[in-house]
């Protein structure tokens, strides 16, 4: 009985353990390195989360019609390492952002490189991802 229940003990803990990992993956599993994109437009949302952040980004077209992309970066702590904090943007503020689009033709993008408000130029992607580009730097 004690056995059984140290293997279940056992077996759950590497079960969660595991989970944040499943959670992560790398640029070509998810976006098309021949998809480069270019969008500017005004940021509508943001996600400081792990393993990755991520910030909207309303664009309109030359009809008015406004598409929102999501734009994923690095982690938090990564992207403040390389310089793009918290308080670098808020709701409203236009920005421009450079990255490669999902393959799956969502609007959806890997933000490779974020033009700030202020004119500043910072890295937004996850380090180590394999990603083009790819800033090895945390």
């Amino acid at each position: 009985m004690v056995t059984t229940r140290l293997g279940i003990a056992v077996a759950s803990f590497v079960f969660v353990s595991v989970l944040p990992l499943a959670a992560h993956h790398s640029f070509a599993a998810e976006f098309d390195a021949s998809k480069a994109i270019r969008i500017k437009g005004a940021l509508s949302k943001i996600e400081w989360t792990n393993p990755h952040s991520y910030f909207y980004v309303d664009m309109k077209d030359e009809n008015g019609n406004v598409t929102t992309w999501a734009c994923e970066a690095g982690a938090p702590g990564a992207l403040g390492r390389r310089g793009f904090k918290r308080g670098d943007i808020k709701l409203g503020d236009t920005i421009v952002v450079d990255g490669y689009r999902a393959k799956d033709g969502s609007n959806l993008m890997d933000a490779r490189r974020v033009q700030l408000p202020d004119g500043r130029i910072v890295s937004g992607g996850s380090a180590g991802d394999g990603g083009p580009g790819e800033n090895t730097q945390q």
